[in-house]
């Protein structure tokens, strides 16, 4: 699949190619942050196929932190584009950003509801996990 996506103020501009490795939802506080409260919808993408096209995304890393994620957004409008875990090889794609969020689906899992608001809807029967899922 091809996903072309990019920040609000389209200065940032991506192309993500492959098919998504995950699709989930996401409760950990981190990324209500980053969210603004809601869960965070993302999917797991195979980095070579990732490639921003126009501008460059401003980056930021918790320096307090060990092995801490780097998060890349606009740094014109501040919308929040990947995230790269040092634990995880993959591009963390938010799903707001595409061109065509449909084209993400439904969730196949949520994870990191141990810090799940009372707010946040968890769609019935999607396997939930209070932290990460198992490898």
């Amino acid at each position: 699949m091809r996903f072309e996506g990019g920040c609000y103020c389209r200065k940032v501009r991506y192309v993500a190619e492959g098919d998504p490795v995950l699709k989930a939802q996401c409760h950990c506080r981190e990324c209500q942050y980053i969210s603004g409260g809601a869960p965070n919808m993302f999917m797991l993408m195979p980095p070579q196929g990732f490639s921003y096209v126009s501008g460059a995304p401003k980056t930021f890393t918790r320096t307090d932190l060990d092995r801490p994620v780097t998060r890349e957004f606009c740094e014109n409008c501040g919308a929040h584009l990947t995230t790269r875990s040092p634990n995880v090889p993959l591009v963390i794609l938010k799903v707001g950003t595409l061109d065509d969020p449909s084209l993400f689906g439904v969730p196949q899992m949520a994870i990191n509801t141990l810090d799940k608001q009372p707010f946040h809807m968890i769609p019935e029967g999607l396997p939930t996990f209070e932290r990460l899922p198992p490898r």
